[in-house]
């Protein structure tokens, strides 16, 4: 998922270079995105029948078909142009895609939609606090944002990772830094050899709660989703499935428009 546009002498954050599998990846039923964010999400925001949906950097419309079948009025937006033209494909015609940056959204008009999702995206885009403004702006009054990122006090890229204690037999989470933003590289498919690489962003949780009220919005609700994982049989097992009932990878916001 997407955002900020490349130039010259920036990397871009678009997933649209690895279109493809990451469509791919989503069509598992294991992932993080089917079986942790989709249901929760889909709880929260308690989509009613004809509710005006923003998908904001949408990617290939995973979730927003998702809220078209919950029954919302459907629209997504990615820059990533080869990820529209797969939602596009694999979407009803009735959801509206279109290729566009998150931070200006002056293809909608004021007060458009009910809700507006951001999911798993905003730790990929430069300038928050242009797309909140830009959010608030296209929401109908009292409209609601709803968010959800890689926990920021527990997934700093390159700064955070699992560790175990040998003499404790303990899982925990080592986090080297948190409160210094950071902009870090990291490869969008690990698992592949000279695999493409996005630009991950990290803010602590004072950043985004600040910004959000700077933008007109207040924060109505926050929420720690955990892994659905479990390690297979071995001696390290009971440590790492506590672990993930301890520390959450997700953190979820609802935000309201003053």
């Amino acid at each position: 998922m997407t955002d900020k546009k490349p130039t010259k002498k920036s990397k871009s954050t678009s997933w649209g270079g690895v279109a493809h599998w990451y469509d791919t990846l989503l069509a598992r039923d294991d992932t993080y995105q089917a079986r942790v964010i989709l249901p929760n999400i889909l709880r929260a925001m308690a989509i009613i029948k004809g509710e005006r949906v923003l998908d904001l950097a949408c990617g290939q419309g995973f979730f927003t078909r998702a809220f078209f079948q919950e029954g919302a009025d459907a629209t997504g937006v990615d820059l990533g142009k080869q990820l529209v033209l797969i939602a596009r494909k694999e979407s009803p015609k009735e959801i509206k895609y279109f290729s566009h940056s998150a931070e200006n959204l002056s293809l909608f008009e004021d007060s458009s939609f009910e809700k507006i999702a951001i999911l798993l995206a905003i730790q990929n885009i430069e300038a928050p606090h242009k797309v909140f403004k830009e959010c608030a702006r296209v929401l109908k009054p009292h409209g609601k944002l709803f968010i959800v990122l890689n926990h920021p006090a527990f997934r700093i890229p390159k700064a955070s990772a699992w560790g175990y204690d040998e003499e404790a037999k303990t899982q925990y989470r080592r986090v080297d830094s948190y409160m210094s933003e950071s902009k870090v590289e990291i490869e969008m498919n690990p698992s592949k050899r000279d695999t493409k690489t996005t630009i991950s962003f990290h803010r602590p949780l004072q950043y985004y709660f600040k910004t959000l009220a700077n933008s007109g919005f207040v924060v109505a609700r926050l929420e720690e989703w955990l892994s659905h994982r479990e390690s297979e049989s071995g001696p390290r097992k009971k440590a790492e499935d506590r672990a993930r009932k301890e520390i959450p990878m997700f953190l979820f916001l609802e935000v309201l428009r003053r």
